[in-house]
């Protein structure tokens, strides 16, 4: 997986066009098996940990999913820097269908370690998840970047919403085979991360990371080529803007391989230079963290006042209806991003969110307003999400770009598992209300960012 075995020959300009539908209609199908095996576990993680290790510690278990994301991340990034996207996503499933295996083996055994340990693992879902829609604009042109992003955010949609319904169907179908309540739907999530890890492995190909490098250095002048010592430097150089607040490529180029020194570290130098990747960051991270505190408890507010046979199809519904929220219309949020600016879609996001906690908070235990205030959670989310992750992106030189993303996620991992293991204790000792107004307050700091004035020649800003 190390070697792009179908790239073009020395010489040979690849037909970019191509590539980009193929590879996008590949993400597409992937994402939807993905999707499926991310949030039929979900549906069910906090209640199995709420049956297996109390309430108060089912925010915990819940939040290693999300840690496990985002450290997983790191190596994941790292071998895409250096090898391409295709063996990082391929990892990152292969280690969370390991995960659903452990919860599976964790709910029969009763373990709370086990169990712990495999919803770290089970992260590596979530994280192939995140980081197939940055594959999704390495070839993707300036001007359609959001658009095309927010299409892979989208197809999980057509799994995701769906997911929880089938979660008390695969619970019914497992427990006939003898697993115990609630492991039914880890097991089936192990099965189509293995599904999304072969697929990948045999079709994507050229790899979209290691093609836009080399067009980046076919472009570029032998003698004006940066050696690898330079790469990291010339790295920081941020991308071009163009019409719509979009970036073009940056003109320093790179290899078609990432210089060794394009790590964590040299990430963390680029970010501190770049007010546009802060601001990227930002918004990924803090709506994440907004959208996992609110959305991990709001199975256990269902359940506490709803007797057992109806929880499981209650959590499916309103889940279904916050996944609708988060997917089903990020094509709009992507072509708003594309035509009004990234800027103003991240500030609309945060909006969004507020208003989510401000409904889900005071619906007390009426279930139809509590689903309005998870679907208003999810649009939120969703602004945020693919705003965010495109000013990212474009904002960042090819060469170092990897692993920026990658601290992004690894970011919004840790601010996720925070607000994830915090929401439990905040649930047992103060409620549901008080949970959704913290996390109102914790939008605050993202609105002072996208307000800050920003210096000229900010790629979102010029044009």
């Amino acid at each position: 997986m190390a070697t792009d075995l179908t790239a073009p020959r020395s010489g040979v300009r690849p037909d970019v066009a191509s590539i980009q539908r193929r590879t996008l209609r590949l993400l597409f199908t992937t994402q939807i098996i993905g999707g499926i095996g991310v949030t039929i576990g979900i549906a069910v993680g906090a209640l199995l940990a709420a049956r297996i290790a109390g309430t108060a510690v089912a925010g915990v278990a819940q939040s290693a999913g999300v840690v496990g994301a985002a450290l997983l991340a790191v190596p994941v990034t790292r071998i895409m820097a250096r090898h391409g996207r295709r063996p990082g996503l391929v990892l990152a499933y292969a280690v969370g269908a390991v995960g659903g295996v452990l919860v599976v083996l964790a709910a029969a055994t009763r373990w709370v370690p086990l169990l712990f340990l495999g919803m770290l693992l089970f992260g590596g879902g979530t994280a192939a998840n995140l980081q197939a829609r940055y594959t999704a604009v390495d070839l993707a042109e300036p001007a359609r970047r959001g658009r095309q992003l927010s299409l892979i955010v989208w197809a999980t949609t057509i799994g995701a919403v769906a997911a929880p319904n089938f979660a008390a169907l695969a619970d019914r179908v497992t427990t006939g085979w003898g697993l115990p309540p609630l492991a039914g739907p880890f097991a089936f999530s192990a099965a189509a991360f293995v599904l999304a890890a072969v697929v990948l492995l045999g079709l994507l190909r050229p790899d979209p990371l290691l093609t836009a490098r080399r067009l980046a250095a076919a472009d570029t002048p032998a003698a004006d080529r940066p050696s690898a010592a330079d790469a990291t430097a010339t790295a920081v150089a941020a991308e071009a803007p163009a019409a719509g607040g979009a970036g073009r490529p940056a003109a320093a180029p790179v290899g078609v391989r990432a210089p060794r020194a394009a790590g964590m570290r040299a990430a963390w130098s680029v970010v501190r230079g770049q007010p546009a990747a802060r601001l990227g960051i930002a918004a990924v991270a803090v709506g994440h963290l907004v959208m996992v505190a609110v959305m991990a408890m709001t199975p256990v507010r269902l359940g506490e006042s709803h007797a057992d046979a109806d929880v499981l199809r209650l959590v499916g519904i309103v889940l279904s209806l916050h996944i609708a929220g988060m997917y089903a219309f990020s094509p709009v949020v992507g072509w708003l991003t594309d035509r009004l600016g990234r800027r103003a879609v991240i500030l609309g996001g945060v909006g969004l969110l507020l208003a989510a906690c401000a409904v889900a908070g005071t619906a007390g235990h009426h279930t139809p307003r509590l689903s309005v205030g998870l679907v208003l959670l999810g649009l939120g989310w969703s602004g945020t999400m693919v705003a965010g992750s495109t000013l990212l992106s474009e904002s960042v030189a090819p060469g170092v770009r990897p692993s920026v993303q990658g601290l992004s996620d690894l970011i919004m991992g840790l601010a996720g598992a925070g607000a994830a293991v915090v929401s439990g204790f905040v649930m047992q000792f103060a409620g549901y209300p008080v949970l959704t107004l913290l996390a109102a307050v914790a939008v605050v700091p993202l609105v002072a960012l996208a307000l800050r004035p920003v210096p000229t020649g900010a790629p979102d800003e010029e044009g």
